[in-house]
């Protein structure tokens, strides 16, 4: 088993359906995320992670956004880390919220 986990902001995105590939309910989904902010929003919440610009997201080929590569944690889920990863990026962009 990996000891890590990939995010493309298709997941944590607002203008996609959950067929479209976003991973998070539409009320924590964030609209615009580029892989720099999901890399810092990351690292607020403790995880170490590195971007990798040049990747694109397979369900969407003509998209290069890039993507983050996240080591795990002990008893982290994938799913908690993207509900944490929405919620701490729209925290941070709220009006006041610091960016």
């Amino acid at each position: 088993m990996p000891d890590h986990f990939y995010v493309y902001p298709a997941y944590l995105a607002r203008g996609r359906s959950r067929d479209g590939g976003r991973r998070v309910p539409a009320a924590l989904a964030v609209p615009d995320v580029t892989v720099e902010e999901v890399v810092r929003a990351a690292e607020r919440l403790g995880y170490r992670a590195a971007a990798e610009p040049e990747k694109q997201y397979p369900a969407a080929a003509d998209l290069f956004q890039g993507r983050a590569k996240v080591t795990k944690r002990a008893g982290a889920t994938k799913a908690a880390f993207l509900r944490a990863l929405a919620a701490d990026l729209a925290a941070h962009r709220a009006p006041g919220g610091k960016r």
